[in-house]
């Protein structure tokens, strides 16, 4: 008897690790990153397909256990997808941390969601411990995909690559790009050394904090929310240095203020909202706007409903009427915050509907093609790296 209720109890145990490990990390990405919308053919644009750079600042798809380079049937991003959306260049932030229960209003830094995650995906030991172990696997794991995709896929870190990646698919619109953010610079691990690392892997805009303060400073969504501390005012010196754009998103006031006051490097918001259409605690003030403005920067607006306070292309595009109404039409883009265990309006296909939306908000054909690409494209070709 004994024998058959320790054979139930390993059979048991056996059936539940394989759940565990094979489809726990599935459900919690098909649970998290879902889309509300579907594009239909009433959402045509018959010039949509012709918009010569469509881009995306921000996008968290390398935190999930996908192969980009084939079609999911859930979530927002694959190189098919891109494909399908004309979609010539996407920005793939890396999510190293995020604590248990997270919110808008106020997170601990003491609990950690993507260890747990790490250990479920059958990642290497280090990665479940080491938080910049981590993020330099999601690193590594895009360049996987640029070296398996028979060149249809390619990593940017620097003007001339992004010159010549537009000069290639002028010839060839199947042609897809990306580039390496960090979401939270939490993952130096205290450590200033460590920034050469992550811009040796192709890191190069970096937000210095996301849901929790940390070393460098304040975050919206922190305990204290304070301004930027010594360490963080070393780390925008050593960014600026090294052509590492300066991302605001997720930063508390005090810290975008105290940014704006210590580092005269390129700034960008890669995805959010703005207080005038949308008021919470994430998103920008005017003043704020206003002063990435005045720095020629550029502000990411979102496809979710906290961003824009929405759940439709409508309020995505009443957001970016609001910023270029305010700061110039050359200074805003999409900034989606696609598979950021988000539930978007809809997936990057969905891009057509947007543009249908802008219309409606009486911007012309040229203005589009700016706020669809254009300005990532000019801006990047600004302020990355030469070579």
């Amino acid at each position: 008897m004994i024998k058959k209720i320790l054979r139930f109890v390993l059979i048991a145990l056996v059936i539940a690790v394989t759940l565990f490990f094979y489809i726990a990390p599935g459900y919690i990405d098909r649970s998290k990153n879902k889309v509300i919308h579907q594009k239909t053919t009433a959402d045509k644009v018959l010039w949509y397909d012709s918009i010569p750079f469509i881009a995306d600042l921000h996008c968290d798809v390398l935190l999930w256990d996908r192969n980009i380079l084939k079609r999911a049937d859930h979530g927002h991003v694959d190189i098919p997808r891109m494909q399908e959306a004309n979609a010539a260049f996407q920005v793939f932030s890396i999510v190293s941390k995020v604590p248990r229960g997270i919110n808008y209003e106020k997170n601990s830094d003491k609990t950690d969601q993507i260890a747990l995650l790490s250990f479920a995906q059958l990642q290497a030991p280090s990665d479940w411990f080491s938080i910049k172990a981590r993020a330099l696997h999601q690193c590594e794991r895009l360049h996987r995909f640029a070296e398996k995709s028979n060149g249809t896929f390619r990593v940017i870190t620097n003007q001339q690559e992004l010159k010549q990646f537009i000069e290639d698919r002028s010839k060839n619109k199947k042609l897809t790009s990306g580039m390496l953010g960090l979401e939270g610079a939490h993952c130096l691990e205290n450590d200033l050394n460590n920034l050469d690392t992550f811009y040796k892997a192709g890191v190069r805009y970096i937000g210095l904090t996301h849901f929790f303060d940390n070393e460098f400073g304040g975050s919206a969504h922190g305990e204290v929310k304070g301004g930027i501390t010594e360490k963080g005012k070393a780390l925008l010196k050593m960014m600026e240095e090294k052509h590492i754009i300066i991302d605001i998103a997720h930063a508390s006031p005090k810290l975008i203020d105290d940014i704006f006051a210590n580092s005269k490097g390129p700034i960008i918001l890669s995805h959010g909202g703005t207080k005038g259409t949308c008021d919470n605690v994430r998103n920008l003030s005017d003043a704020q706007i206003e002063e990435i403005g005045r720095r020629n920067g550029l502000v990411g607006i979102g496809m979710w409903e906290k961003a824009v306070c929405g759940t439709d292309a409508e309020a995505t595009a009443k957001a970016i009427k609001y910023v270029a109404d305010k700061i110039g039409v050359d200074k805003v883009a999409m900034g989606s915050d696609f598979d950021g265990a988000t539930i978007c309006s809809y997936d990057i296909t969905g891009f057509e509907v947007v543009v249908k939306a802008l219309q409606k908000e009486g911007f012309s054909r040229p203005d589009i093609e700016k706020i669809m690409g254009g300005n990532v494209r000019d801006f990047f070709l600004r302020n990355l790296p030469v070579k």
